[in-house]
């Protein structure tokens, strides 16, 4: 994952939200932060199939880019939790108006697709 203080993020604001955003753990990561503060186990108890990497990666990019804050609590066994700020809060119209649409215009059927491992041409 590059830092973002490394390279300036693209001028287009959806190019942007694709670049923080990245795949869809990131936007699984606000989902279910959305109801409010978790912590790591919780997180990947939510989210079964992301790997403990990819959810630290994902983390971490989420809070470089300000959506979510990290609060560590000096306790034994430590506590770490993960709570969205008020920008990424504001996702959720996003999410909502992706879910709205996905219900209305991409239904759930018995039929199959094949997912392109490369870029069609």
């Amino acid at each position: 994952m590059r830092e973002l203080d490394q390279q300036p993020l693209p001028e287009c604001p959806i190019a942007r939200f694709l670049v923080v955003l990245e795949g869809p753990w990131a936007t699984l990561v606000v989902r279910e932060l959305l109801p409010g503060p978790k912590r790591f186990t919780e997180l990947r108890a939510a989210l079964p199939g992301i790997s403990p990497k990819t959810l630290s990666a994902r983390l971490k990019r989420l809070e470089e880019t300000g959506l979510v804050t990290r609060t560590a609590y000096p306790e034994v066994p430590p506590r770490v939790q993960y709570e969205l700020t008020p920008a990424g809060a504001r996702l959720r119209r996003v999410l909502e108006t992706m879910a709205e649409w996905a219900e209305q215009d991409l239904p759930i059927t018995t039929t199959t697709f094949a997912v392109r491992a490369t870029p069609m041409e």
